[in-house]
């Protein structure tokens, strides 16, 4: 049994990436952003508590359907039937894939939740895959930061506009996190205990235990920001803030406003 080691992160503040933009002439040598097709005028997410517009593309969609046509085989049959009889490929969008996942997580608990995911991720990939990026991306500094520059344009789809940033770890600074202005999925779900079990929890295992890549995400529930830190160990669930995050009562249609702890992230 390999054992990992916690190491602390440091996220470079904003302001010090926004000076180190102005000094290379309004090009940034830390950041790199894609607006990931946004209608809104201001081509930034919209202010919390308003829904970002967006207007996707082919590839999006594509992404868009995969994902949720793999899903809809974890989904109640009732559910299931209905999508595939109302819907062909590449009729799915946004909403109808959110949908999808706020299917699959009823009845299931939270370790079954992240066990969904987790297959839905094994069955996009080839025979060996997983030993393959072991060997192409060892857990090294190169690594992390060439996996942070990918994660700009290929989750670009699921979560937004983002940006490579710089973060230090273990005392060490590198370019290896992505900010994730207002998470896409948070945002149209508004549903705690979907970001963290669909999302964070098997993303974070899936490239540590699966790609050998440690991966820590670090939500923000006040402003539905993202941080993802490629190389950083992340901690146990027991030890993790969002264990103990409330629910969105207000916005989360199966939300329990009377209980301190959104109710899905218990096991």
């Amino acid at each position: 049994m390999v054992v990992l080691s916690f190491q602390p992160v440091q996220l470079i503040p904003t302001s010090s990436l926004q000076r180190r933009r102005g000094a290379s002439g309004g090009r940034s040598s830390t950041c790199a952003t894609i607006r990931c097709g946004i209608a809104e005028p201001s081509g930034e997410p919209a202010p919390l508590g308003q829904k970002t517009k967006y207007n996707d593309g082919f590839f999006e969609k594509a992404f868009m359907t995969l994902f949720a046509r793999k899903m809809e085989i974890y989904a109640p049959k009732a559910a299931a039937d209905s999508n595939k009889k109302n819907k062909g490929w590449f009729d799915y969008d946004y909403e109808s894939f959110v949908d999808v996942s706020k299917s699959v997580i009823l009845g299931r608990n939270r370790l079954q939740q992240q066990q969904v995911v987790r297959e839905v991720l094994l069955s996009m990939l080839p025979p060996g895959a997983p030993a393959q990026f072991r060997k192409l991306f060892p857990p090294t500094k190169w690594a992390a930061e060439f996996n942070a520059a990918l994660t700009v344009p290929f989750f670009h789809w699921l979560v937004g506009p983002s940006e490579v940033v710089e973060v230090e770890i273990d005392g060490l600074k590198q370019r290896s996190g992505v900010h994730i202005k207002k998470c896409r999925y948070l945002e149209n779900s508004g549903c705690v205990g979907m970001c963290v079990n669909m999302c964070k929890i098997p993303t974070q295992d899936f490239f540590t235990n699966e790609f050998g890549l440690p991966l820590t995400m670090i939500p923000n529930f006040e402003d539905m920001s993202c941080e993802m830190v490629y190389g950083q160990v992340p901690p146990p669930f027991e030890e993790d803030p969002v264990s103990k995050q409330p629910c969105y009562a207000d916005i989360c249609s199966i939300a329990n406003p009377n209980s301190t702890m959104c109710p899905k992230l218990q096991a």
